[in-house]
């Protein structure tokens, strides 16, 4: 293990940078049990679980060598410890790397391969892993930042699954200041990491007190004022009015427009099941249960944020209401008079939210009176965020420089930031350029932000998790102030409520977890032998081998008659329009290849094939289809319900899709995947009728029904086994139709002018016999065939008739 040098009190070790990390004694502690087992550390904000992290990685680099991942939620949490591990680890910068959807896959591949230390946002790597880009085998190290996050779908849980299963030597660190609110949230997180040892402290340990402050807490009521009550007045009226005609649909029994949220909910799942019995009242409460949600909003904005958000709020619906194919509870709720009346106080209004005196009162006392030198100000609003900065520079602008910190992209009509003005940000408030910071969510979690002496929560958080990393941002080297606004009397007092129950909640179980540690960790061993045992004999290889088997029996067929975010970080780089692919066994290898749109990756089907053995995945931007299974066959996979929108919906993209299919692959397969198909909707069964005979018919389509996910995923691997290793056909990237017919090649050619489609395509060559005839007809002579209209002749007349002019 790494030793101190008693002198210095640094941590000297060969592959750290020498007199760099400070020796702190609970770190060491730390370290020692995260490097002998999968271990969750569980360690307050600003504490350097960071630096336990790295101390484990030192270690194993120094013990077995190979590699290191570290995964972090966000961009700016990714750069920041890119920045941290090249301070601290004695290795060339070079050999420190970082993933995210910034760097082409390509660029990945190779930066894996040569580097020591990765550091990525979980979606790009489980990217890469789905799509066969990297090899988990020579990584002895993984942490998972801000662990609480493995939870559901996160991508945590998958890349941990196939860690454990493809490492060599694996080892995984779990850190979090927060990892759940109960015994069975943070059982829940190690059984998803596959961790066995729990390690708690907290700011009672005396190792930890040494190094942390008394953190003042001040929980501050406003009253609102009068013009802000009748305003909300008048929206709860109409609130009430939508509750009373839900509840004469007998689906929720109260009128008062502060019903709780869980209610609510119920409601909803009430009207569906009227919905799904085909009763037209439960169209008519859903929406008015949509009128209620939307109001419930403008009310919380009025009461908890600023009038400024609320008119921002009242704007955003009234041009929805305005759109084409606006719900009809938008063009209700803004037509109400008693929402234009709530519009028209909110405009006229002239004054503040009470909540900005105090901010600005407090901000003014810690900068002036108490010599303070930084403020975060969190608020849940991005809205709120943007005025709140305007107020402080506008106001107090000889006195102090605000500037605001918030997430990318656009978000409820407001700008966001790039991932470059976010660093730059930061780095100006660390380096005292301006005084408070004015941030929604991104910086609650593990950011680098600066010692502060203030942290005021412009509104309670109702969620323990969030309310700890909040409050971690100050307390570190100096005693701490935090101060929550509330107003009385709405839903900050509720929020209040719950998350000091469920902080008081999580502290309390963080300390009976420390007691009862080893309790814990036994029931670990108990209950968790899944991702430990992954390897060879699970269920992928057992499928793969049985599927291998069988399908050497079958009969080819007609296969004798040969004719593809982080933050939305996909695989960034793709070209939009994605590419035409094709599907092929690779050299010297006996493994299926299944091309893969990476857009499908919300669903588990090409995480569960490259899982699989005997099965390569290739993701890719596919321009036609979902999944590409050899030269031949593409797959189109739609939902039941996405496939009964196509019906009951003026979107008809399906059958696009199946078109474009139909032109590029010889075998188009449609997969409607679920059940209730004939039930689920207020659709007829002929209507779904038509429409499955319409693809099988019109355009070529095989049409496949399948149970569930997991049906799907067996049934590609079926089909790409039958077509790659039974019919020896490829998966090409460019789809090439080989040996059509003569009528096939004719059809196609014709199907491709002005991509009017194989059903017109047929229409005209029954018309005109020959493909040169159809070339050469007259507008006229073209729209006397069934389905070809004046714009269609004029289009196919077009490319026909002009000259080439590229």
């Amino acid at each position: 293990m790494a030793t101190t040098d008693a002198a210095t009190n640094y941590v000297e070790h060969p592959y750290l940078s020498p007199s760099f990390i400070e020796r702190r004694l609970y770190q060491i502690q730390l370290a020692g049990t995260a490097r002998n087992d999968h271990t969750l550390v569980c360690l307050p904000t600003g504490l350097g679980k960071t630096t336990v992290s790295l101390l484990v990685t030192a270690e194993r680099f120094d013990d077995v060598g190979g590699k290191s991942l570290l995964l972090a939620p966000t961009k700016p949490l990714v750069n920041q410890h890119a920045d941290f591990y090249r301070e601290a680890l004695s290795i060339p910068d070079e050999d420190i790397v970082v993933f995210t959807g910034e760097v082409r896959p390509d660029e990945r591949s190779e930066l894996w391969k040569s580097s020591k230390v990765i550091i990525a946002t979980p979606q790009v790597v489980e990217n890469d892993i789905v799509g066969g880009r990297i090899d988990l085998g020579p990584v002895t190290h993984v942490t998972f930042d801000e662990c609480h996050r493995a939870t559901g779908d996160y991508a945590y849980n998958y890349i941990a699954e196939r860690y454990h299963a493809d490492a060599d030597d694996p080892l995984v660190t779990g850190m979090s200041a927060s990892p759940g609110g109960d015994k069975e949230s943070i059982l829940e997180v190690c059984e998803n990491l596959g961790l066995h040892e729990v390690e708690v402290m907290t700011e009672e340990d005396s190792d930890v007190s040494t190094y942390t402050h008394d953190t003042e807490v001040e929980w501050v009521r406003v009253q609102l004022p009068d013009e802000i009550i009748e305003i909300r007045d008048a929206l709860n009226e109409v609130i009430s009015d939508r509750l009373e005609r839900l509840k004469d649909l007998g689906v929720i029994n109260t009128t008062r427009p502060d019903v709780s949220q869980k209610d609510l909910n119920k409601v909803r799942g009430q009207l569906q099941k009227l919905i799904d019995n085909d009763q037209s009242e439960g169209y008519q409460g859903m929406s008015a249960h949509a009128e209620v949600m939307k109001l419930r909003r403008a009310v919380e904005l009025a009461e908890t944020q600023s009038v400024e958000s609320l008119r921002r709020y009242f704007e955003r619906q009234r041009n929805s209401a305005r759109s084409s194919g606006a719900s009809k509870a938008s063009q209700r709720m803004v037509s109400e008079p008693k929402v234009q009346e709530a519009m028209r106080k909110a405009v006229q209004y002239e004054g503040r939210h009470p909540k900005f005196q105090k901010v600005r009162t407090y901000v003014a006392e810690t900068l002036g009176l108490n010599d303070g030198e930084r403020i975060i100000v969190f608020t849940e609003s991005r809205d709120t965020a943007e005025t709140l900065t305007d107020f402080f520079n506008d106001e107090l602008g000889s006195q102090l420089t605000a500037r605001r910190f918030v997430g990318q992209g656009d978000k409820d009509g407001s700008d966001g930031m790039t991932q470059k003005e976010q660093q730059e940000t930061l780095d100006k408030f660390r380096a005292g350029e301006f005084e408070v910071l004015v941030s929604t969510s991104v910086a609650e979690e593990g950011l680098d932000v600066p010692e502060v002496d203030l942290v005021l929560f412009y509104e309670p958080v109702p969620t323990a998790v969030r309310s700890i990393q909040r409050k971690g941002r100050t307390g570190r080297q100096a005693q701490g102030q935090v101060v929550v606004l509330l107003a009385e009397d709405t839903r900050d007092e509720a929020y209040f409520w719950i998350s000091k129950r469920r902080e008081d909640e999580m502290e309390e179980e963080l300390r009976k977890l420390k007691g009862v540690a080893k309790e814990v960790e036994e029931e670990l061993d108990d209950s968790q032998q899944t991702l430990g045992s992954f390897g060879g004999d699970g269920d992928g290889g057992g499928k793969t081998s049985e599927v291998g088997h069988g399908l050497q029996e079958f009969e080819t067929g007609a296969a004798g008659d040969t004719d593809d975010a982080e933050d939305g970080a996909g695989d960034g780089g793709s070209e939009p329009d994605g590419v035409v692919a094709t599907a092929r066994k690779r050299d010297n290898s006996d493994a299926v290849e299944i091309v893969a749109d990476q857009r499908e990756l919300d669903a588990n089907i090409a995480r569960d094939l490259s899982a699989r053995e005997g099965v390569d995945v290739r993701l890719e931007t596919l321009a036609v289809g979902d999944y590409v299974l050899s030269d031949r066959v593409a797959v189109e996979r739609k939902s039941v319900s996405d496939f009964l929108d196509t019906l009951v919906g003026s979107d008809r993209s399906m059958f696009e899709q199946v078109g474009d299919m139909n032109r590029h692959y010889a075998r188009p397969v449609v997969i409607i995947e679920g059940d209730g198909l004939y039930e689920e909707r207020n659709v007829h069964p002929n209507a779904i009728r038509g429409a499955v005979s319409s693809l099988a018919v019109d355009f070529g389509a095989s049409v496949l029904r399948t149970e569930d996910e997991a049906d799907t995923t067996d049934l590609l691997e079926v089909i790409a086994t039958r077509e790659q290793e039974v019919a020896q056909r490829e998966v090409s990237v460019h789809g090439d139709k080989h040996a059509k017919t003569l009528a096939e090649q004719q059809e196609y050619v014709v199907a491709s002018i002005a991509d009017i489609g194989p059903v017109t395509a047929r229409a005209l060559l029954s018309e005109f016999e020959t493909v040169q005839a159809v070339m050469t007809a007259s507008k006229d002579d073209l729209m006397e065939t069934e389905g070809v209209g004046e714009i269609t002749a004029d289009r196919i007349r077009e490319v026909v008739s002009n000259e080439y002019d590229p």
